[in-house]
């Protein structure tokens, strides 16, 4: 029998998270499934969460980000976001790109920010992360990167 562990998350209201999830099977997203994603990571900002950074990567996507109340009593959960930009985008993508299947991993990895020097940190990690791969020479070049400024 195969079954999956899976950690509780602990999320705390007006936390800020670092967020990472990957394609399927190491599936590369070819420019035009890219944009589809950034786009729908941007979709609900100011809406149901506050997006610092995020860069979409051939196979993976890094956020900072800090979600918003719903109502006087919750908070939009990172799994309703995710489910929200991985549902979209998992619709749209095989308009661009000959791929028929599943696009995303479940699940994903999230990391609550604890401190101001931690936010800078990852910041920077997710800026430079398509630098480091080779995709362009500066972040600002990589048109799947973006940022508040």
């Amino acid at each position: 029998m195969k079954y999956k562990k899976k950690l509780p998350t602990r999320e705390k209201p007006n936390g800020i998270y670092f967020i990472t999830f990957s394609t399927w099977e190491k599936l590369e997203l070819n420019p035009d499934a890219r944009q589809i994603v950034l786009d729908s990571c941007l979709f609900f900002h100011e809406q149901r969460y506050y997006l610092y950074t995020v860069v979409i990567m051939p196979d993976h996507v890094h956020l900072l980000i800090k979600p918003y109340a719903k109502n006087d009593k919750e908070y939009w959960t990172l799994g309703s976001i995710l489910h929200s930009i991985k549902s979209y985008s998992s619709k749209q993508i095989p308009r661009v790109m000959k791929h028929i299947g599943k696009i995303w991993q479940d699940g994903r990895y999230d990391r609550l920010i604890r401190d101001r020097a931690e936010f800078l940190n990852t910041w920077e990690y997710i800026r430079q992360n398509p630098v480091k791969a080779g995709l362009c020479d500066v972040p600002q070049d990589y048109l799947f990167f973006w940022e508040v400024f």
